[in-house]
Parts: structure tokens; sequence; C-alpha cells
């Protein structure tokens, strides 16, 4: 039953924003919802829909909307009179940040540890990452592994490589081979690619990253942006793995919901640079509380076996449904890949076709890929198992209402041609 909204929303809010912001805006393109209030893993819009948020601010919200552990610890921050912003001075809110992120990391990486406040953003936290190695290292070139979420990288264009199968290819752009070949100034790695499409990178090939990035003195960046904060099934992403960045990359779910990017690395490699923005009062409790609540409520473990129980739904799924070309993800990051069976290739038509099935069915997921061919599904960590069956539900039958219109068009077009 719907229940319509009690804030009172002035006619046309929708309609006035391309009149007053540029077209840059992304979900406001595929959501044309007006939201007035949220709780939890549930949206209500100025029509009085709910629907359920499998885009969590695009993996910020851990804990789902205005979750009371952070509510709460907003309001104390707020009641107390505490400067809302204070530069990089030390301040109590600052300072158990500081101790309760360093509780959370690899103990071999948060023993050596620094922790460096960057801009609200994950492109600042990225820019402010490269700025470190290039000045430790004295180099200026950066290699990414393709499908990584690194955002802005000052101007340069790194080098892309994607699922290399040898260590001599690898090699090769560390500086390796040929005469006066040089080494960059660090390697970014995202331990999972989410926007390129939730793929995960094999264990395997990061622990080989590592160890040929170690051996050649060339600090390893771990963008854990997206898959930080028990996302992935682990406390962070590289966990799986077993392997100690020289940096890791932090930002949206860190920030508790509010806008905070860190950047963490080794204490060898940190300059005296000063910075311009570190981070606001709020946004510093609102991260604490988030990171507490997640590891004293071990939500990453949770995670891993709820992800594990859905992913065996969606395979089902995938079975018995042909466009659905591959399910994959690890912990609550899921993702569903659509394929043309005609084309034999990408199917970026049906992925967004799923996506409109989903929101009419009051269900918010998020595209993903090269092609913008996979379904994306970061629902908050406080997800129940209830609430899961629900988002299955409403994905599997956007799916297949997606496949019934296409049967039909098909055979409406085999009726034209005779």
């Amino acid at each position: 039953m719907s229940v319509r909204a009690s804030h009172p929303v002035q006619p046309g809010v929708q309609r006035r924003p391309p009149t007053r912001e540029p077209a840059a805006r992304t979900y406001a393109r595929s959501l044309p919802i007006v939201p007035v209030r949220a709780r939890g893993l549930t949206i209500e819009g100025a029509d009085g829909r709910r629907y359920l948020d499998c885009l969590s601010g695009a993996g910020a919200l851990a804990l789902g909307h205005n979750h009371p552990v952070v509510l709460e610890a907003i309001r104390r921050v707020l009641d107390s009179g505490a400067p809302l912003h204070a530069p990089d001075l030390a301040t109590p809110v600052r300072d158990a940040f500081v101790a309760e992120l360093l509780r959370t990391l690899p103990p071999d990486f948060a023993g050596h540890a620094r922790v460096r406040f960057c801009g609200p953003g994950e492109t600042d936290a990225m820019e402010a990452a490269l700025r470190l190695v290039r000045a430790a290292t004295g180099r200026t070139a950066v290699l990414s592994l393709t499908g990584s979420l690194d955002g802005a990288h000052g101007g340069d264009d790194p080098v892309e490589l994607w699922g290399a199968s040898g260590e001599d290819e690898l090699g090769a752009h560390l500086g390796d081979f040929g005469p006066g070949a040089a080494r960059p100034a660090g390697v970014i790695l995202e331990p999972f690619a989410g926007q390129g499409g939730v793929v995960p990178v094999p264990d395997a090939w990061t622990r080989r990253v590592r160890r040929l990035t170690a051996a050649r003195s060339v600090p390893l960046i771990a963008d854990e942006t997206q898959t930080g904060v028990g996302r992935t099934g682990a406390f962070w992403a590289v966990e799986h793995s077993g392997i100690t960045p020289d940096v890791m990359v932090l930002s949206k779910a860190v920030g508790g919901s509010l806008p905070l990017s860190v950047v963490v690395h080794r204490d060898d490699l940190g300059s005296g640079e000063p910075g311009t923005f570190h981070g606001n009062q709020l946004a510093l409790a609102a991260g604490t509380a988030t990171l507490s609540h997640v590891r004293e409520n071990a939500l990453a473990q949770r995670a891993a076996t709820l992800g594990s129980r859905m992913l065996g739904r969606l395979r089902d799924l995938a079975r018995d449904i042909a466009c659905v070309g591959d399910v994959r993800g690890r912990g609550l990051m899921i993702g569903v890949e659509f394929v043309d069976p005609e084309e034999e290739g990408a199917g970026p038509e049906l992925a967004a076709a799923v996506r409109g099935e989903c929101l009419r069915r009051g269900l918010i997921v998020d595209l993903g890929g090269r092609h913008r061919s996979v379904v994306r599904l970061l629902p908050p960590l406080t997800i129940s198992d209830e609430q899961a069956a629900a988002v299955l539900d409403r994905l599997c039958d956007a799916v297949e209402a997606v496949t019934r219109a296409r049967r039909r068009a098909f055979v409406e077009a085999g009726r034209e041609r005779r």
C-alpha cells in the first residue's frame, strides 16, 4: 500500500534542475525520483512511492540511509558546540576517527601507517595519492590496471593493463625491459573493479602485482574507494588476497554517508607537503560511527554470507535466461551482466531495460561496465534476509519481463517480414 509523503514538495521540483544545473548530472537522468525521506534500504519519493535502494549512494551508505548510530554521532557533535571545521588541528572527533580507522586496517599496514585527509571526494584522494608517490619516488608515470574507479590522475593518462597473464608483461610496464626503461611512480590497483563491471581481480594476480612492485620499489596504491568498509565480505578488499599495499585510497562509505576521503600510506612515503582541506567534524564523526558499527557487528562477515546466497539465486536465474551472460560478485557487491544472444556481444540496451523495469517495481539499481551492460547491486550491509529476498524477487521479475517483451518483439518482427 502506498503512503503519501508528509514532506511538502513544491510543484515542478523535478522539472526545474535542467534549467538550473548542467546536463552532466548522472543519476537524475535514469532515476526520476524526488526523495523526501529515507531509512535503511528504503527511500520514499515525493509521490508517496517507496523504493528499495540498491544503489546506496554508489556504495557510500554502508549502513543505509540515516542509520541511528550515524545520526546520533552527528547530533553529538552539533550539540557539543565543537567547531564544525577545524582545518588540520587536533580535535577529539578527529582523533577518534583516526584511532578507529587504524583499528580496522590490516595489522601489517596499520603499524606503519599515516592518515592523510584530502578534499571531500574520491578524486581528491586519488590525486593526493599520486602527488604522494611522485614526490616520494621522483618519478611521474603511473600504471593503472584497467577497470579501476580511480578518478582523475592529475592530467596523466596512465598505462592500462587488464588481466595480464604473465609476469613478463607486467614487468615490461614496470621498467624491466628496453633501453632506458623507466619505472613508474606507482601502480593503481582496485582489488575489485566495481564501476568497471563488478569484476573481481583474482587474488593470485593481486599477489603477483604486489610481489613485482615490491621487488622494483614501485609503490602499490590500493583503490578501496568503493570496495572498503565491509562491502566485499572483508573489511578491506585487499584482505582477500592477503597483500599489504603501500597506499590505500578511501572514500564513500568511510565518511558514513557524508563526503570524506582519506589516503593511508606507509610512514616512509610521507612528505610535509601541506594540504588545503582536512576533513570536517561531522563527516569524521559519522565515519567513526560507521567504521565501529561495521567492525563490532561483524557486518563484513554478514555481507560475505548473504552475498553468497544472493549470488546463488541469481546464478539459478542465469541458467534459464539466455540474455544473462554472467553473474559475479563478492559480498554485497554483485553484478549481473547482460548479453545480446543474437549479436553475441554486450547488451547495454537489455541492461537499461532491466533497470527501468526494476524502477517500476520499486527497486533502484545501478549500471556499470565498459558498455554499461552490467546491472549492479550495492545494498547496505544492514539489509535483512527478508529485504534481500524482496530485492531478488523484483530483479528476477524485471529480467523476466524484459525477456518476455523481447520475445514478443521478435514474434511481431517475424510477422511483419512475412
